[in-house]
């Protein structure tokens, strides 16, 4: 006999197995500071080469915001773009698919 949700069973399960580790790994980790990966390559980068971050100068210069607040409403915007525009591609190729089966 085939089972009918197998696919959602293993998502399901997955889902669940990240969930536990996720947890387990902070509840052991629990003096632990995180860093992102910019910090971890910037002091990379610096051991490495021996000079230190603050003596690199991009090509361009970099505008920054005048507040946090305006740095995550830029943010927000960008993400709701990127989530407009994907929506509008998958939305196209449903239609399109649709206009095929209907033909």
């Amino acid at each position: 006999m085939a089972y009918r949700y197998t696919l959602e069973l293993l998502a399901g399960i997955a889902i669940v197995a990240f969930c536990a580790l996720f947890l387990y790994t902070s509840a052991t980790m629990s003096g632990a500071e995180f860093a992102g990966s910019d910090n971890v390559g910037s002091g990379l980068i610096a051991e490495l080469s021996g000079t230190t971050v603050e003596n690199f100068q991009p090509l361009i210069a970099q505008w920054e915001p005048p507040s946090g607040e305006i740095e995550s409403c830029l943010f927000a915007l960008q993400a709701a773009f990127g989530g407009i525009l994907i929506g509008g591609v998958f939305g196209f190729w449903l239609g399109q698919a649709r206009r095929r089966n209907v033909e």
